[in-house]
C-alpha cells in the first residue's frame, strides 16, 4: 500500500511538473517568440491583460531608503512605466517587483522621452538635419541608446517624423524640416542607431515614430490644433517618413494629438489600423500620446471617457499613455460586448512581442554601473561636438569677415547667450544638466587662449526691456576690432506647447545689435533658436550670420572652431527661412503658381530670406555640368546622374549636394521641384570629387495620389542641383 501511494505521489508529481513546464513555455528563451506570446496569453486573466495596454509616468525618487515606500502601491501587472529616475538600481528594484512579485512575471518596459541625447545632448533633430550627416546622426542616436539603456530606459518616443513647415509651431524643433525626403531618411538613420541589428542586444532601445500623423499642420502653427489635411498632402507629404520608418523596423509608433480633417489621430481607424497595420503590415504597437485619449472628449468625437476608450481601442491604439481610460473602461466595455477578448488579445499580443523582442523576459536588468561609466565618454563627446559643427549654417559672410582675422586682438562677445548653459541644450534636453555644458564662453576662451582679448558684455536679457547693460556692451564692442553677438531664443520658447504668433526676436535683441552697430566695428551675428527666425531687420545689419541652433553639451567648442576657422562650416538649411513670419508658408517644394511670378505679398519679396539648402563654407566650391548616362529612358530602366565637384578654395571643407526632380507636367500637379538624393564629402584644396545619383524611376520619379497608389508617366523630367537643371525623358 505503501509503495502504492509513493508510485501514485511520483505520477503526480511528474503530471505537475509536466504541466507547469508546458504552461511556462514562455519562459523557455529557445523557444520562438509568437509561441512564447501564444502560450503566455492562455494564461493571463482579463485584468492582466488590460493592465499590460497601460503605461504610468513614475516619479523620480533615487534615494534607496525610500525604494519600498515608493513602489508600495505600484501594480507589478503594469505594461509600461515612464521612468524619469536616473538610478539603475532603482529601476531593477522596480523590475524585481514585476518578475517576482506578479503571478506570472511579465517584465515592465521603461520609456523616456530621449529625443536628442539622454545625458550627452546632442543639437535638436531640426539642427542634425542640417548637418545632412546621416551616419553621424545614426551615432548620436546609438550613444543616447547606450546611456539611456545602462540608466533602465527600453523604449524612447522618437524620432519624430512630422514634416514640419510652419515655424510658428514650436515642435518644428523636434523635426527634420520641411522636406518629406529628409525626414525619412534621417528618421531611419536615427531608428538604426536606437535599435541597432537586434533589440536584444545590449545598450539598444525600441524606437518610437511620432506623431502619426499631420500633427505638424496644426492651424496658424498652434499646437494642439485641428489639422486640414487633404487625401493629397497626407499621402504625399506626411506619410512618406512613416512608411520609410515601418520599412526600417520602428517597433512602435505614437498617435497624435490633432485632429486630422474631423476624425483625431487617436482615433483614426484609416491611418492606425487600415494603413499602418494592415497595408503596412506594422506588428508592434500604437502607444497614444500622453491623455490623447482622453482628449477625444475635448475634440467633440466622444461623449465620456468610456466612449473615448473604446474608439480609441477600436481605432487602433495599443497602449493607453497615462489617462487610465484603458484601465478604468475597458472591463467593463468587454462585460458589454462592446470590445472581444479576442480583440484585446490581439493588442496584448503586439505589446507583449516588442517585450520579447527586446529580451526583457530572458534578461529583465540592467547592468549597474557608476555614472561616470554611463555618460558623457571622451569619445561620445567628440561625436557631439562633430554633429553640432556640422549642424551649424553659415549663412551670411560679406567680404570674408570670417573666420576670424589673424590680426585682430580684441573680439568684443555680447549677448544673453555668451555664457547659458540652459537654453544652448534646448527643449526634450533629456537628462542633461548645465554643469556637463561647455557654454560659448567657455569654448571661446579654450579656442582661442592669450591670441585674443575677449571682451565680454552680456548687453540684455533674451527679453524684458531693460537696456542698462547696453552701455557695458558699447563699451566692450568700443575697444575690440570685431563684435560677435550671441543671440536667440529661451529653451521652452521652442518645443511642445511652444507656439508663437511671431518667429522674429524680442525687440530688446533687435535694438542691441542696432546699439552695437552704432560703433562702426564688423558685426557678426550668431543664434541659437529653436526655429528658423525672422532675421530681415537684422540682415542687413549684420556682416555675418551663423544659426548655431540649439546644439547641446559641446556646443561651445563647436561654435568657437567655427569662428576660429579650425572647423569649416558645412551645414545646409533644412528648412526655409522666410522673410517675416507674415510669409508663412513658405517652402522650397511648393506648387506652381496660377499666374506666373504673381499671386506675391506686394509689400514683401516673392523670395524667402534664405531657401532650404542654403549654406555657406570658408572655401570655394566649383560644380561641373551634370552628366547624364541616357536623355531617354524606360521606367524598368536606372539612369546615372553625375556630377564633379572641385574645391579651389584654400582648405578642406565637407560638401552636401542635394539632388532634386521636377515633373512639369502630370495628371497631378507636382511641386516645382522635390528632393531625392543628398550626398555629403569631404573635399580636400585642389582635389575634384564625384557625386553620383542612381534615379530608378519608380522609386524617384512616381508620385502618389489621394489613395496612396503611385503613378509613374511617361514625358518630361528634370534633374537638378543647385542652379543647374537638365532634362530627360521617360518613354513606354
Amino acid at each position: 500500500m505503501k509503495k502504492l501511494i509513493t508510485a501514485s505521489f511520483l505520477i503526480l508529481t511528474c503530471t505537475l511538473l509536466f504541466s507547469q513546464n508546458k504552461t511556462a513555455l514562455y519562459k523557455n528563451r529557445t523557444a520562438p517568440i509568437e509561441e512564447r506570446i501564444a502560450d503566455l496569453l492562455q494564461v493571463m486573466t482579463l485584468e492582466e491583460k488590460i493592465l499590460q495596454m497601460n503605461q504610468w509616468a513614475y516619479g523620480k525618487n533615487d534615494n534607496p531608503n525610500n525604494y519600498e515606500s515608493k513602489i508600495k502601491d505600484l501594480n507589478p501587472n503594469i505594461g509600461s512605466l515612464i521612468y524619469r529616475s536616473t538610478d539603475p538600481k532603482y529601476r531593477n528594484f522596480i523590475q524585481k517587483k514585476a518578475m517576482e512579485e506578479s503571478r506570472l512575471g511579465i517584465p515592465i518596459i521603461f520609456g523616456f522621452d530621449v529625443v536628442h541625447g539622454y545625458r550627452t545632448i546632442f543639437p535638436i533633430p531640426l539642427a542634425q538635419a542640417c548637418s545632412w550627416n546621416t551616419a553621424l546622426v545614426k551615432k548620436s542616436c546609438e550613444i543616447a541608446a547606450k546611456e539611456a539603456w545602462l540608466t533602465g530606459i527600453d523604449w524612447t518616443f522618437s524620432p519624430m517624423v512630422d514634416v514640419a513647415r510652419d515655424p510658428r509651431w514650436g515642435r518644428v524643433s523636434e523635426s527634420y524640416g520641411e522636406d518629406p525626403y529628409a525626414n525619412s531618411v534621417f528618421g531611419v538613420a536615427a531608428i538604426e542607431g536606437y535599435q541597432g541589428h537586434k533589440l536584444s542586444e545590449k545598450f539598444t532601445i525600441a524606437a518610437c515614430l511620432k506623431h502619426y500623423v499631420g500633427y505638424s499642420l496644426s492651424e496658424g502653427g498652434r499646437d494642439y490644433h485641428y489639422s486640414d489635411v487633404s487625401s493629397q498632402t497626407l499621402w504625399e507629404t506626411f506619410m512618406p517618413p512613416f512608411e520609410a520608418g515601418i520599412k526600417a523596423g520602428a517597433a512602435t509608433v505614437m498617435s497624435g494629438f490633432n485632429d486630422i480633417s474631423g476624425i483625431p489621430a487617436s482615433a483614426n481607424h484609416y491611418t492606425l489600423t487600415e494603413i499602418l497595420k494592415d497595408r503596412w503590415g506594422h506588428d508592434g504597437f500604437v502607444v497614444s500620446d500622453w491623455g490623447s485619449i482622453k482628449n477625444l472628449i475635448y475634440q467633440g468625437v466622444a461623449r465620456n471617457p468610456k466612449e473615448a476608450a473604446l474608439k480609441a481601442f477600436l481605432s487602433g491604439v495599443d497602449m493607453d499613455m497615462v489617462d487610465d481610460l484603458y484601465y478604468d473602461n475597458l472591463p467593463t466595455l468587454v462585460a458589454e460586448g462592446k470590445i472581444t477578448e479576442q480583440q484585446i488579445d490581439d493588442t496584448v499580443k503586439r505589446i507583449l512581442r516588442l517585450k520579447f523582442r527586446l529580451g526583457l523576459f530572458d534578461q529583465p536588468y540592467v547592468d549597474e554601473l557608476d555614472e561616470k561609466e554611463r555618460y558623457l565618454q571622451p569619445e561620445d563627446l567628440l561625436t557631439a561636438k562633430a554633429l553640432a559643427a556640422e549642424s551649424m549654417v553659415l549663412l551670411k559672410n560679406k567680404n570674408e569677415l570670417l573666420p576670424i582675422k589673424s590680426h585682430y586682438k580684441n573680439i568684443a562677445i555680447i549677448g544673453p547667450m555668451v555664457k547659458d548653459s540652459i537654453h544652448i541644450m534646448g527643449f526634450w534636453e533629456g537628462k542633461g544638466r548645465p554643469e556637463d555644458v561647455e557654454t560659448i564662453h567657455d569654448g571661446l576662451i579654450k579656442e582661442f587662449g592669450t591670441q585674443l582679448n575677449l571682451h565680454y558684455a552680456k548687453g540684455s536679457d533674451f527679453d524684458g526691456n531693460d537696456t542698462s547693460g547696453f552701455k557695458k556692451a558699447r563699451q566692450a564692442a568700443n575697444k575690440s576690432d570685431a563684435i560677435i553677438v550671441f543671440l536667440g531664443e529661451k529653451r521652452d520658447w521652442s518645443g511642445e506647447n511652444g507656439s508663437r504668433s511671431t518667429i522674429s526676436l524680442p525687440k530688446i535683441q533687435e535694438q542691441l545689435v542696432l546699439e552695437l552697430k552704432k560703433t562702426g566695428k564688423p558685426l557678426i551675428l550668431v543664434l541659437s533658436s529653436g526655429r528658423p527666425l525672422e532675421l530681415f531687420r537684422l540682415h542687413h545689419e549684420a556682416d555675418a550670420i551663423i544659426e548655431m541652433w540649439q546644439p547641446g553639451t559641446t556646443g561651445g567648442s563647436a561654435i568657437s572652431g567655427i569662428l576660429s576657422g579650425r572647423i569649416n562650416p558645412s551645414g545646409k538649411l533644412a528648412i526655409t527661412f522666410p522673410q517675416t513670419t507674415g510669409q508663412i508658408p513658405m517652402t522650397y517644394n511648393m506648387r506652381p503658381s496660377a499666374v506666373p511670378k504673381s499671386g506675391h505679398y506686394q509689400d514683401i519679396p516673392a523670395e524667402p530670406l534664405y531657401w532650404m539648402g542654403h549654406g555657406l563654407s570658408y572655401t570655394t566650391f566649383d560644380y561641373s555640368p551634370i552628366k547624364l548616362s541616357s536623355t531617354t529612358l524606360k521606367k524598368q530602366d536606372t539612369l546615372i546622374a553625375q556630377i564633379e565637384i572641385t574645391n579651389k578654395g584654400d582648405r578642406a571643407g565637407k560638401e552636401a549636394v542635394l539632388w532634386y526632380i521636377s515633373d512639369p507636367v502630370a495628371n497631378i500637379s507636382r511641386p516645382v521641384k522635390e528632393l531625392k538624393y543628398f550626398e555629403k564629402k569631404n573635399i580636400e584644396k585642389g582635389e575634384t570629387t564625384l557625386y553620383r545619383f542612381e534615379i530608378q524611376p519608380h522609386r524617384d520619379l512616381s508620385y502618389v495620389d489621394g489613395n496612396g497608389k503611385r503613378h509613374l508617366e511617361t514625358g518630361e523630367y528634370f534633374v537638378m542641383v543647385e542652379d543647374q537643371k537638365v532634362s530627360f525623358k521617360i518613354v513606354e
